[in-house]
C-alpha cells in the first residue's frame, strides 16, 4: 500500500518548530506495511486540499492527515477534505474520536473526518502525538482490508 502523510499546520509549514506529529504518523503507517511519502506540510485551509487533491491524482492507496481537526478558526481539514472525498466512511472517525476517550476526554472535540476519493482512502487524524497513536491503533488493523474493498475485492469471512 502506498500511504502519502499531509500535516497541516501554520507553524510548522512557516518552520515555527518541527513537525513532530507528521512523522510520527510516517513511522506509525510504515510498520503497519505501507510504503510511505512525506510528511508534505502545508499550511491549514485551501492547502490541505490542494495537498488531498495531487495525493488522489498520485495514484496513493491511503492519505492520513495530522492536524487541523479542532475547533479553532484555523482549523478547516475536516471541510477541505469533505470536498475532496467522494463518501465518508464514517465509522473510521467515529472509532479515532472514541479510542481514548477515558484518559483524553477532549478527544470527542476532533472534528476529523475519513472516506473515499477515487481509489485513495483518507482519514484526518488530530495534530497531537497522542492523537496520531491512537488514530493510528484504530486504522492500523482494518487498513488493508479497507484498501482492499475501495479496489473492489470481497468480503472477507
Amino acid at each position: 500500500m502506498r500511504a502519502l502523510v499531509i500535516t497541516a499546520s501554520n507553524r510548522a509549514s512557516a518552520g515555527i518548530y518541527e513537525d513532530k506529529s507528521g512523522k510520527l504518523l510516517a513511522e506509525l503507517l510504515t510498520e503497519a506495511g505501507c510504503d510511505v511519502d512525506g510528511p508534505r506540510v502545508v499550511p491549514d485551509g485551501e492547502p490541505v486540499e490542494q495537498a488531498l487533491r495531487s495525493g488522489v491524482a498520485e495514484g496513493y492507496d491511503v492519505i492520513v492527515t495530522t492536524g487541523g481537526t479542532g475547533l479553532t478558526p484555523a482549523d478547516l481539514t475536516p471541510e477541505m477534505t469533505r470536498r475532496v472525498i467522494d463518501r465518508e466512511i464514517p465509522g473510521i472517525a467515529e472509532a479515532v474520536r472514541q479510542a481514548n476517550r477515558d484518559k483524553v476526554p477532549t478527544s470527542i472535540l476532533s472534528r476529523g473526518l475519513a472516506g473515499q476519493a477515487g481509489g485513495t482512502l483518507i482519514v484526518n487524524l488530530p495534530g497531537s502525538s497522542g492523537g496520531v497513536r491512537d488514530g493510528m491503533a484504530v486504522l492500523s488493523p482494518v487498513l488493508g482490508h479497507a484498501v482492499d474493498q475501495i479496489r473492489g475485492g470481497d468480503h472477507r469471512g
